[in-house]
C-alpha cells in the first residue's frame, strides 16, 4: 500500500508531462503551418504586373492561390487593332506550384519580379504556346511544376477587321457647251445660220454662199 502511494504520484506527473509535450508540439506544428500559409498568401498577393509586346499588346496579370497551386490569369488588349483590324484581345491562365521552389517562400517579391521579366520574354507566345514556360530564375533547380505553364483550354483570342476604306474622290464632270434657248446647238452655229439667211436676202441665190463666207469672216464667228 505504501509502495502504491509512492509510485502513483510519479506516474501521474509523467502522464501529465507527456500530455503537455504533445500539446506543445501540436501548437508548434500549427504555428508553422499557419506561417507557411501566410507566407504563401503574402507571396501571391505581391504577384501582379504589366507588360507589353512588340505587336502593341498591353497585358496585365495577377496571382491567385488555389489550394497548393497558384493561378495567373492574363488579359491583353490592342486598342489600335480595334480601328485598323487584327488581334484585339487575348486572355488565358497559367498554373504552377511555386511553393516547391524555396525562393518563392524566402523572397516572394524577388520571385515575382523574375516572373514579370519572363512574361516580357515570351512576347508573341503569350496565351498561345503551351510549351513556353514562365520561369523564375531563382527556381532553375526546382521541380517542373514550380514553373508556370499555360492552360491552353483557357486561351481565348479575339480579332476584328479594319474599318471601311474612304471612297475615292469623284472625277470632275466635263463642262457642256452653251446652247441656245431653243436647244438647237451652240450660239456660234446659230450666228452662222443667221449669216446664211442674211446672204440669201441681200445677194442672189448664186452668190449666197460667197456672201455668207465673207460675212462670217467680218464677224469673226466660228462654230
Amino acid at each position: 500500500m505504501l509502495l502504491l502511494r509512492t509510485v502513483a504520484p510519479c506516474l501521474l506527473l509523467s502522464f501529465l508531462g507527456q500530455q503537455v509535450s504533445l500539446c506543445s508540439g501540436a501548437r508548434s506544428a500549427d504555428k508553422q503551418t499557419g506561417k507557411a500559409q501566410r507566407s504563401d498568401n503574402n507571396g501571391a498577393a505581391s504577384g501582379r504586373g504589366k507588360f507589353s509586346t512588340r505587336d502593341k499588346m498591353q497585358c496585365m496579370w495577377s496571382a491567385t492561390v488555389v489550394g497548393d497551386a497558384v493561378k495567373l490569369p492574363v488579359r491583353c488588349e490592342n486598342l489600335e487593332a480595334r480601328i485598323k483590324g487584327g488581334v484585339t484581345d487575348l486572355q488565358c491562365e497559367y498554373n504552377a506550384k511555386p511553393a516547391t521552389c524555396p525562393g518563392y517562400l524566402s523572397d516572394p517579391r524577388g520571385f515575382w519580379k523574375q516572373v514579370a521579366r519572363a512574361f516580357k520574354r515570351l512576347q508573341s507566345k503569350v496565351c498561345r504556346d503551351e510549351r513556353a514556360l514562365v520561369r523564375a530564375g531563382m527556381c532553375k533547380r526546382a521541380p517542373k511544376d514550380a514553373h508556370f505553364k499555360l492552360d491552353i483550354s483557357t486561351s481565348v483570342v479575339a480579332a476584328q477587321s479594319g474599318g471601311p476604306e474612304p471612297a475615292p474622290p469623284r472625277p470632275p464632270r466635263p463642262t457642256l457647251p452653251t446652247t441656245t434657248g431653243n436647244g438647237t446647238g451652240p450660239t456660234s452655229c446659230t450666228k452662222r445660220a443667221d449669216h446664211h439667211k442674211t446672204a440669201v436676202e441681200y445677194c442672189s441665190s448664186s452668190w449666197a454662199s460667197v456672201c455668207s463666207f465673207f460675212l462670217s469672216m467680218l464677224q469673226s464667228e466660228d462654230c
